[in-house]
């Protein structure tokens, strides 16, 4: 069984995985090349031109948990390459840390811009502060070698970690048949993506991993 090929399968949800990432990447990836080149600067980017390193940190944290991330969700990848799993963790945990760090850092400190409100405000909070604490958990769990836990908690954590991927497809319809939304359905498209991305995250925990556990307990 050690030998067996790895099914094509088994690439399918990480494949998915980044492409959904590609969009954050590609905006993050605009967003340090204007910061390189110092413009153009707005009312709703100058706070990043004022203090630049929380929003490098958080671009950069969030594309290595995300890409390299999305693999450590192969089944068979991770039983045939242990290793690589395990030194990939070591990126891809400290990595979420800093973009769920750097994240809160910039909703508590930066200003908020025009195109937000309270509510996102909130969620930002909520959902980053969610991310970090699921991180934290994931690794106080691999720790103690409760290897069921540490995959629950950093599942979780990465629902909350692609949120900006899904919120190109929770924005796009609204945008095609209204425009841009108003800071209120806009705070709503966005909690929605974090929302849609937690409750996937639940349903696979109980088929994959706490169904076959209540299945050994009940033997």
């Amino acid at each position: 069984m050690q030998n067996a090929p790895i099914p094509k399968s088994d690439y399918l949800i990480p494949a998915g995985l980044t492409v959904v990432a590609l969009i954050p990447a590609l905006a993050g990836t605009v967003r340090l090349v204007g910061l390189a080149q110092g413009g153009p600067l707005t009312a709703a980017n100058a706070h990043f031109f004022a203090q630049p390193l929380p929003v490098i940190l958080h671009i950069i944290g969030a594309v290595l948990f995300c890409f390299v991330g999305a693999w450590q969700f192969s089944p068979g990848l991770r039983r045939r390459h242990l290793r690589w799993h395990k030194l990939a963790g070591r990126v891809v945990l400290p990595a979420g840390l800093i973009a769920a760090a750097s994240g809160l850092w910039m909703a508590l400190f930066y200003a908020i811009v025009p195109a937000d409100n309270a509510l996102l405000h909130a969620l930002r909070l909520t959902f980053g502060a969610a991310m970090f604490v699921s991180l934290c958990l994931g690794l106080a769990a691999i720790l103690r070698r409760d290897v069921a836990s540490h995959r629950v908690w950093m599942m979780r954590g990465y629902a909350i970690g692609l949120g900006a991927g899904t919120q190109a497809f929770t924005m796009l319809p609204w945008i095609l048949a209204f425009g841009f939304p108003a800071p209120m359905p806009y705070a709503i498209l966005m909690g929605a993506s974090w929302i849609i991305n937690l409750g996937v995250a639940e349903v696979l925990i109980h088929r994959t991993i706490r169904r076959p556990a209540l299945s050994v307990q009940q033997a």
